[in-house]
């Protein structure tokens, strides 16, 4: 006996069918979205009208649910036209002929390094400071620095804000503005030490405030294991790491230089520190001073990522390296830097008697550059949001305190 269909059921569907065409009429489109949505609907209810009466269920049909969908950024206005960038901060306190320099030329990454609020705030500036010989006797030579001196340094450093960073940490800021302590120092000593010059001097600092430093260690091929064994131990301690500065050391890189010294004295440094360090050096203190372009290119060849100079132009930021492009009468013994096209590579480095005098001006220095890029932040995020956003994407989020 063949069964009925009900004609209620009929009439849900056409009743139920009309609503969903009059829901796609030209009228109801104002929201796109609308319209698939009852028209989903209609089927689902038609879906459990159409049944034999028997089928009918006994309770409420399920209700369509909706899959979360993650809404995608939308893509900046095209026609919004991007404002013009400010220029490189420069306060007027360098010396004549000493200019800031720029070196990441992709001038997205520099916003969205700078304005990424889990790297280091604008106006985190760096003190790099070339120490040699600290003396409690009569001072007899332009590297000697009295311990009075010495240490009434550290205090004042410590007493305007600053903190002490390692090579790396401070590698990682100019390159990619890591997080680092908005005040800081590079504290580089030159040449081979003993045991004791860390252990009087240094490690103090380093049991008190945690201050690491760097030794600019000479490769040389005397060096007597003693002395090899020694500076392991303070390697192992770890609060002074290892960087080259060369293998014969007193003949200064120049354009008199071959290729084959040049690659000698920065290979050779190399294969030296990773056999009694453990790790390859990564920085290049010039030793004397002295650079060429070709140097600072087979340096990149090699693996370097920074190199520094004697030349005391003044502190670096993030994208920011003070550089003379001319010799200058008044500093006849500083090469220009600018020439070379690295700023990366001919780093400035204050002197250890002389630093004591510029902390403030550092300082304030810092300061004013931070100001400089808060009066110019919305103009950059603007800049950013219409030309770098599309391709790299949204400035990150504070990210959570672990």
């Amino acid at each position: 006996m063949k069964q009925k269909i009900s004609i209620l059921p009929l009439f849900l569907i056409l009743a139920t069918l009309g609503i969903a065409l009059s829901s796609c009429s030209p009228a109801s489109q104002a929201n796109q979205s609308e319209p698939t949505q009852a028209f989903e609907s209609a089927l689902l209810t038609a879906t459990y009208a159409i049944v034999l009466p028997s089928q009918i269920p006994t309770q409420a049909p399920p209700t369509a649910t909706t899959t979360p969908t993650t809404i995608p950024t939308q893509t900046p206005d095209p026609n919004r036209t991007p404002p013009p960038l400010p220029g490189v901060f420069d306060n007027g306190t360098l010396k004549t002929g000493d200019t800031p320099h720029t070196y990441v030329q992709d001038t997205c990454k520099v916003l969205k390094s700078r304005w990424d609020p889990n790297n280091s705030s604008p106006g985190t500036v760096v003190m790099p400071i070339m120490f040699h010989s600290i003396t409690d006797g009569e001072v007899t030579h332009i590297d000697q620095i009295h311990v009075t001196q010495f240490n009434q340094l550290m205090n004042d450093l410590k007493d305007q804000g600053f903190e002490a960073i390692t090579m790396a940490q401070f590698a990682d800021f100019m390159e990619n503005n890591a997080k680092i302590p908005a005040r800081s120092v590079l504290l580089i000593v030159d040449d081979r030490k003993r045991l004791a010059y860390f252990e009087t001097h240094f490690k103090p600092y380093f049991d008190s405030w945690g201050w690491t430093l760097t030794n600019a260690w000479i490769s040389a091929v005397d060096t007597p294991d003693y002395l090899w064994q020694e500076n392991q131990v303070v390697e192992s301690a770890g609060y002074v790491d290892h960087q080259a500065h060369g293998v014969v050391h007193n003949v200064p890189i120049g354009d008199y230089s071959t290729e084959d010294y040049i690659r000698s004295e920065m290979g050779g440094s190399i294969e030296a520190i990773e056999k009694y360090y453990g790790n390859a050096p990564f920085a290049y203190i010039w030793p004397g001073g002295g650079f060429t372009k070709q140097a600072a290119e087979i340096a990149r060849e090699l693996g370097y990522r920074l190199g520094f100079t004697i030349n005391p132009r003044g502190p670096v930021m993030f994208n920011w390296v003070p550089l003379a492009e001319a010799s200058d009468p008044a500093r006849p013994s500083y090469i220009p830097e600018g020439k070379i096209g690295d700023p990366l590579m001919v780093l400035p480095r204050y002197w250890d008697t002389d630093a004591i005098a510029h902390i403030d001006e550092v300082r304030q220095l810092g300061k004013a550059a931070a100001a400089y890029a808060q009066e110019n932040k919305q103009t950059e995020l603007e800049y950013y949001d219409i030309v770098c956003k599309p391709v790299l994407g949204p400035i990150p989020p504070l990210a959570a305190a672990q």
